[in-house]
C-alpha cells in the first residue's frame, strides 16, 4: 500500500487532500526528514503533522456517551463524531457504534472499523450482555422483573416477544438492567409496557467489560485487547 492511499484509509483526508499536505512537508519520520509519496517508512515511524498516527485496522475505541448526541451522521444535530477526530469519521473502514445508544442515553460505547467484532457483539445469537442502569419517573411495582424474565412480552408494534431480561432492584426509582439484543429504544420500551416511565438512561456494561472510572463523559480512548476480550469480542 502506497504511503498516500495509507494516510487516506486513516482517515487523513482524501488522496488528494493528504498529496497536498505532504508537499506542506507535514508527513516526516521520527527523525524529522519529510516524506514523498514514494517513501515508505514503517507505521511506527511516520508522524502526520508531528504527531503519531493512529494504528492502521482493526481499531476500537471506548467512548463515554454524553446525553445530547445521536450515533448517526444521518441525524441532525450534535452527534458522537463530533466529540472525535473528525478522521474517525472518513476511516476506511469506517468506524461504527457498536450497538447505537439513543441521543438521551449515556454511557458505555464501542466503535470499531472491525466488522468481525462489530457483527459478533451486537448480534443476539452471541448472547453478549448489555447492562444498563435506568432511573424512573414512578415507583417499582414489583412485577416488572418477573415480566422481563418471562420471554413473553411483546413491545408495542412488533408480532416477536423479547428475550428473557434480568432486572436488579437498587432503589425504589432506579433498576439495573441486562439484555441480549438491542431492539430500537428497547428499555425505555419495556418499563412503558409495564407502566413507567424512564427519565434517565446509562449503559455501564457490555459482556464482561465496565465502563472505565477514568473517562469523564465526551472521552475516548483506544481499547485494549484484554477490554476487548471482557466484551466479549474474543
Amino acid at each position: 500500500m502506497k504511503l498516500v492511499k495509507l494516510l487516506a484509509n486513516l482517515g487523513y483526508g482524501s488522496r488528494s487532500v493528504v498529496e497536498r499536505e505532504m508537499r506542506k512537508g507535514v508527513v516526516t519520520d521520527i527523525h524529522g526528514r519529510v516524506l514523498g509519496t514514494k517513501d515508505f517508512p514503517p507505521h511506527s515511524e511516520i508522524l502526520f503533522k508531528g504527531e503519531p498516527l493512529d494504528q492502521p485496522g482493526p481499531l476500537t475505541l471506548i467512548f463515554h456517551k454524553p446525553d445530547g448526541y445521536t450515533c448517526s451522521t444521518d441525524d441532525p444535530g450534535d452527534t458522537i463524531y463530533d466529540l472525535l477526530p473528525a478522521r474517525f469519521a472518513l476511516r476506511n473502514p469506517v468506524m461504527s457504534p457498536v450497538g447505537r445508544l439513543d441521543k438521551d442515553t449515556t454511557g458505555l460505547l464501542l466503535m470499531t472499523d472491525d466488522g468481525h467484532l462489530l457483527h459478533r457483539l451486537i448480534s443476539p445469537k452471541h448472547h453478549v450482555p448489555k447492562t444498563y442502569q435506568v432511573t424512573l419517573d414512578r415507583v417499582l411495582e414489583g412485577h416488572e422483573a418477573e415480566l422481563f424474565a418471562s420471554g413473553t412480552l411483546v413491545l408495542r408494534g412488533e408480532e416477536k416477544a423479547l428475550l428473557p431480561a434480568v432486572m436488579e432492584v437498587v432503589s425504589e426509582k432506579e433498576a439495573r438492567i441486562t439484555l441480549e439484543e438491542g431492539r430500537y429504544h428497547q428499555v425505555r420500551r419495556m418499563f412503558a409496557a409495564a407502566g413507567n416511565h424512564v427519565v434517565a438512561l446509562k449503559r455501564i456494561s457490555i459482556g464482561k467489560l465496565e465502563m472505565p472510572e477514568d473517562l469523564e463523559e465526551g472521552e475516548w480512548r483506544v481499547a485494549t485487547e484484554e477490554e476487548i476480550g471482557l466484551a466479549g469480542g474474543r
